[in-house]
C-alpha cells in the first residue's frame, strides 16, 4: 500500500528519527572528551580563507592539493543560469547539456562520470525517477569536487559531487525584486530579502520567493514552478549560533522527454530529419508533479580557541507523479514503438553530519584536523508501471497523439526501497614552513539497501562495508604557482534495480591525479591545471535493449586547464579546457564523453564615458564529437560550438535591466547519443529587470 506523505510519511520514520538524534547526540558526545585536547593559543596565520563546503573547512582554494571549482552568486546572476546543470558551461572537467534541456532533471558528467548532489554540503537524493531539483535563484554559490569524494561524504560515484549553497541571512539589510520574460513563454518573478531582526543584530532573517513559468524545448511541454525559502540566524552567544533553512517548492508540467533514436537523428531518412522540437510522447497524458520540501539547521559552536562542534541536520521529502511516454525503436520507415514510465510515490530522508574541527599551531606548522560521524536514512515508496508496447506507433516526422490505453490499477506494482549509511571519518592538513601543505584522511562507511516488491512479496537486500582512503601533497611558492599531487577512492551502493528488479553491485573508484594551482600574489584571478588517472569497477552502462548493466571496469584519463580572473579592472576573463579519454573495459570509447572541451567567456563594465553603466559579456562554447557504443557499428556525433550572449545596463540608482541569449545562433545539432539521441537546448532568449535595495 502506498504510503501518505503529507504532512509526514509515518511507516519508517522513527527508526529514522531514534537513528537520528542517537548520531546527532553521539556526536555532541564525542565532542567532549576532544575539548579536553585543545590548546589554549591560536595564531593568526593572515591567509586569505576562501569558503568551501565540499571541504567541509574553510580553505583556501587555491592551497589544497584537491580539484574543486566554484561559480559564485554574481556569475550566477551574470549567465542568468535558469538550471542547476547550467552552472558549469564554463568550467574544466564538467559536461552539461548532453541530453538537451530537460524541465525535470539536472544532467552532469563529471571527468567522465556520474556524480552526486548535494546541498549545503548534506545529499540531495536522486533515486531513479526521484529528482530533487535545487533553484537557481535560492542559491549564493555552486562547487564541484572532481573525482572521488567518499572520505568525505560517504557513498559517491567517482566523478565527483555538486554541492549548492543556499542563500543565508545577512548582517547587511538588502533586497532585491527582479522581473522576466523570455522566449518560450517564460515569465518570472524574484523576491529577495534579508537583514537583521532587531537592533542587536543577533538574529538575522531572509526570505526568497520566486514563481516561474516556461514551455519547454519540445512542443506541448511546459512547467510551472513556486519556491519559497525562508532562513532564520541565530547568535545564541559569543561562541554558538544556529541558522534554520528551509524551502518549499512545487513543480507542475509536462515533462520534455528529449528521447529520439538514431533514426532521423544521425541518420538519414528517405523523410528527412526528425525536427528537434517534435514530441514523440502523449502530452495530453504525461505530466510530471512533484512537490519538495526540506527543514533543517546548522549549529557552530566554539569549544574553546582551537576546537570547534559543527552538526548539519536536515529532512527532506519529494512526492512525486510522472506519467512519461518514449520511442523505444523503429517498427517501420516512419513509426516507432513506444514505451511509457509511471511513477506515483515519495522518497524522504534523514541526513545529519557532526564534526569537530580543531586547528593549533607551531613555530613551524599549521594543523587542521577533521574528525566526523554522518548518518543518512532514505525511504523510497511508492506505485510504478513501466508497460511495453504502449499505444500504437507513432509517425516520428508526423506524430498524431491519443492511441493509447491509460495505465491501469493492475498495471501497477507497488515497491519500497529504504537505505541507511553511517559513516565515521578522520582528515588531518598540516601545513609546515609555509611552504607544505600534507593531507591525509580515511573513512569507515557501512550501508544497507533494502529493495521490496510488495505486490510480488520478493525483498532483496544488501550490505556494504568500506574503507575510503585519500591523501595528497602541496607545496606553497613565494610566486604563488603551487604544484600538487593526491590520490582519491570513493564507493556507490546504487540504490535502483536492473530490468529483472535485481539491485545493482556497489561501483568503486579510485583516482590519482598531479597539478598546479596558480594565483600570483596581486592578481585577481587563479589558473588551475591537472592530469587525472580515474577507473571505476561495476560501471553501469546501456545495453542494445536501451538498459542499463553492469560491466566491468572503466577508465577516464585526461587533462583538464581553467582559469578565472580579471585582465583589467573591467575585463574579467573565464576560460577552460578539457581532454578526456573515457573507455570502457573492451578498450572501447565510453558514450557521451567527448574527448575535447573548450570554453571562453569575456564580461567587460564600462565604468565612465558615455557607456557607462553599460555591461557586456560573450562566451563559445565547443562539444567534441563522441561515440554511441550502444550500437554495432558505434555511432559516431558531430562536434558542436554554440554562443552565448549577455548586455546589461544600471540605468538608475538600484535598476539594472539585462538580457541573456543562450544559443546566439540558434544552431541545431545532436548534443549526443547512448541508444537514444538527444538534440541541443535551442536559443533561449531571456529579459530580466530588477530593482536592489
Amino acid at each position: 500500500m502506498l504510503r501518505k506523505t503529507l504532512p509526514f510519511s509515518v511507516a519508517p520514520l522513527p527508526a529514522a528519527v531514534r537513528r537520528s538524534l542517537l548520531v546527532s547526540l553521539g556526536g555532541m558526545l564525542f565532542a567532549a572528551p576532544l575539548a579536553a585536547l585543545a590548546q589554549e593559543e591560536t595564531i593568526n596565520t593572515g591567509t586569505t580563507v576562501v569558503t568551501a563546503t565540499a571541504l567541509k573547512v574553510d580553505t583556501p582554494l587555491v592551497e589544497t592539493p584537491r580539484p574543486v571549482s566554484s561559480v559564485d552568486r554574481e556569475e550566477l546572476e551574470t549567465r542568468n543560469v535558469q538550471q542547476l546543470d547550467e552552472t558549469f558551461r564554463y568550467r574544466a572537467g564538467v559536461l552539461s547539456g548532453h541530453f538537451g534541456s530537460d524541465n525535470n532533471t539536472d544532467w552532469f558528467k563529471v571527468r567522465g562520470f556520474d556524480q552526486s548532489t548535494y546541498q549545503d554540503g548534506l545529499r540531495i537524493y536522486r533515486e531513479g525517477f526521484y529528482q530533487w531539483l535545487p533553484e537557481p535563484y535560492g542559491l549564493e554559490q555552486v562547487e564541484v569536487f572532481k573525482g572521488p569524494s567518499s572520505i568525505l561524504y560517504g557513498e559517491a560515484p567517482p566523478g565527483g559531487l555538486i554541492n549548492a549553497v543556499s542563500k543565508r541571512p545577512t548582517e547587511t539589510p538588502q533586497g532585491e525584486v527582479n522581473f522576466q520574460l523570455g522566449n518560450r513563454n517564460h515569465r518570472q518573478v524574484g523576491v529577495d530579502t534579508s537583514g537583521p531582526l532587531g537592533e542587536s543584530g543577533d538574529v538575522r532573517y531572509r526570505l526568497v520567493g520566486v514563481y516561474k513559468e516556461r514551455d519547454g524545448d519540445l512542443d506541448h511541454t511546459d512547467n510551472e514552478r513556486y519556491y519559497f525559502a525562508p532562513s532564520l540566524a541565530v547568535d545564541m552567544s559569543d561562541d554558538t549560533s544556529v541558522t534554520f533553512l528551509a524551502s518549499v517548492q512545487k513543480d507542475d508540467g509536462v515533462p520534455v522527454n528529449p528521447f529520439k533514436l538514431p533514426y532521423g537523428t544521425v541518420q538519414d531518412t528517405p523523410f528527412g530529419r526528425v525536427d528537434p522540437q517534435t514530441n514523440l510522447s502523449e502530452p495530453g497524458y504525461d505530466r510530471d508533479n512533484r512537490t519538495q520540501w526540506a527543514l533543517g539547521y546548522e549549529l557552530r559552536h566554539d569549544l574553546n580557541d582551537t576546537w570547534r562542534f559543527e552538526q548539519d541536520l536536515r529532512y527532506s521529502e519529494l512526492d512525486l507523479e510522472l506519467r512519461s511516454t518514449y520511442a523505444f525503436f523503429m517498427s517501420d520507415a516512419r513509426r516507432a514503438t513506444r514505451g511509457h514510465v509511471y511513477r506515483d510515490g515519495s522518497i524522504d530522508s534523514w541526513t545529519v553530519d557532526n564534526r569537530m574541527v580543531g586547528n593549533w599551531y607551531t613555530d613551524r606548522t599549521e594543523n587542521t584536523l577533521l574528525l566526523g560521524v554522518d548518518y543518512q536514512n532514505l525511504g523510497v515508496s511508492g506505485q510504478e508501471a513501466d508497460p511495453f508496447p504502449f499505444g500504437d506507433p507513432i509517425d516520428v516526422f508526423d506524430p498524431t497523439y491519443g492511441n493509447f490505453t491509460p495505465v491501469g490499477a493492475d498495471d501497477l506494482l507497488s515497491r519500497e526501497i529504504d537505505k541507511e549509511q553511517t559513516g565515521l571519518y578522520a582528515q588531518n592538513q598540516l601545513r609546515i614552513d609555509d611552504r607544505w601543505v600534507l593531507l591525509g584522511g580515511v573513512r569507515v562507511d557501512q550501508a544497507e539497501t533494502e529493495n521490496s516488491n510488495l505486490t510480488s512479496g520478493v525483498t532483496q537486500r544488501s550490505d556494504d562495508d568500506q574503507v575510503s582512503w585519500s591523501g595528497g601533497a602541496m607545496y606553497l611558492s613565494d610566486q604563488g604557482v603551487n604544484p600538487y599531487i593526491s590520490y582519491t577512492e570513493s564507493f556507490d551502493p546504487v540504490g535502483r534495480v536492473d530490468d529483472a528488479g535485481d539491485l545493482y553491485e556497489p561501483r568503486e573508484g579510485e583516482q590519482w591525479e598531479a597539478g598546479v594551482k596558480i594565483a600570483p600574489f596581486g592578481w585577481d584571478g587563479y589558473v588551475t591545471a591537472a592530469v587525472f588517472d580515474l577507473k571505476e569497477n561495476n560501471t553501469l552502462v546501456s545495453s542494445p535493449a536501451g538498459f542499463q548493466v553492469q560491466e566491468g571496469e572503466r577508465t577516464s584519463q585526461g587533462f583538464e586547464l581553467e582559469g578565472v580572473g580579471y585582465l583589467t579592472d573591467a575585463l574579467k576573463v573565464t576560460a577552460a579546457y578539457t581532454y578526456t579519454d573515457s573507455r570502457l573495459e573492451d578498450d572501447q570509447r565510453a558514450p557521451l564523453i567527448p574527448r575535447h572541451q573548450a570554453s571562453t567567456w569575456l564580461d567587460y563594465a564600462f565604468t565612465n564615458g558615455a557607456l557607462q553603466g553599460v555591461s557586456l559579456g560573450a562566451g563559445v562554447r565547443y562539444v567534441g564529437s563522441t561515440v554511441d557504443t550502444s550500437v554495432a557499428d558505434n555511432t559516431a556525433v558531430d562536434s558542436y560550438m554554440v554562443a552565448d550572449a549577455m548586455v546589461g545596463y544600471e540605468f538608475a540608482d538600484g535598476w539594472q535591466a539585462q538580457v541573456n541569449v543562450n544559443n546566439l545562433t540558434d544552431e541545431e545539432y545532436v548534443a549526443s547519443c547512448e541508444y537514444w539521441c538527444y538534440y541541443g537546448e535551442s536559443r533561449s532568449i531571456i529579459g530580466s529587470v530588477k530593482y536592489r535595495w
